[in-house]
């Protein structure tokens, strides 16, 4: 695990203002600007755990200064705990688990312990069957009209792929959406694939962000927002990572 990089604030200054101000989601202090999320999916995606409570802290930070009352400050700082951990796990089904285990680890070790999460997000009695077709409706959803053939190819390269795909990966993994919106799964599933710089999946979720809502500016930053941070960490890219095309 890469240990001791250190983030400056003025860098997590600069990934924030990259977020379009004129967005179509409502410029709250913190929530009308998922920046944060991408960048901690980033960074463990790129083997950097020791940066997510960094962003953590900042976004408490900012959250402080922007909230007159503690109160307020307090109960979103604790959503921001819970959109971050649900974000971290999300990811690491494309990042790989041990990342994404070392970075919720390293949140974990700096939140505040009234801020943990002592029970399970997922219904563990939920039929594989009701995961199945709820992960069909996400994965119709963020692929549109190339839905068929990406299952196509994932069910003819090895039935169990497309199966796990749809069931665990759409359905009980990403179709969770109580704490992260379906709009910020996509967020985070770009950030992690442009860490691991695998181009196809990457041009089918800047297109799948669009089909969830997201404007062109918007996905556009989040790809940016990505980008700094995987070579702020290291990383350094086989091939060239996709650009946003309008879908």
């Amino acid at each position: 695990m890469a240990s001791g990089l250190r983030v400056p604030p003025s860098f997590l200054s600069g990934l924030k203002a990259l977020f379009p101000e004129s967005s179509h989601i409502p410029q709250k202090a913190v929530f009308g600007n998922p920046w944060y999320i991408v960048a901690a999916v980033a960074f463990s995606a790129s083997n950097r755990p020791e940066a997510v409570p960094q962003v953590f802290q900042y976004v408490l930070e900012d959250l402080k200064s922007n909230q007159n009352a503690s109160d307020s400050s307090n109960a979103e700082g604790k959503v921001v705990a819970q959109k971050l951990r649900e974000a971290l796990f999300k990811s690491g089904l494309t990042s790989g688990y041990p990342k994404a285990i070392n970075a919720l680890k390293s949140l974990h070790e700096c939140m505040p312990e009234e801020w943990k999460e002592t029970q399970l997000q997922r219904n563990p009695d939920k039929s594989l069957a009701d995961y199945s077709s709820a992960g069909d409706n996400l994965f119709n959803a963020i692929y549109g009209q190339t839905a068929t053939s990406v299952q196509t190819l994932l069910d003819s390269i090895y039935p169990d792929m497309g199966w796990f795909s749809k069931t665990i990966g759409y359905g009980l993994v990403y179709g969770h959406t109580e704490s992260l919106s379906p709009l910020e799964t996509s967020y985070t599933l770009v950030a992690a694939l442009i860490a691991v710089n695998t181009p196809q999946q990457i041009t089918w979720h800047l297109d799948g962000a669009q089909r969830n809502g997201a404007t062109l500016e918007e996905v556009k930053a989040v790809r940016q927002v990505s980008m700094e941070v995987a070579k702020f960490s290291g990383v350094q890219w086989q091939h060239p990572v996709p650009e946003v095309r309008s879908v």
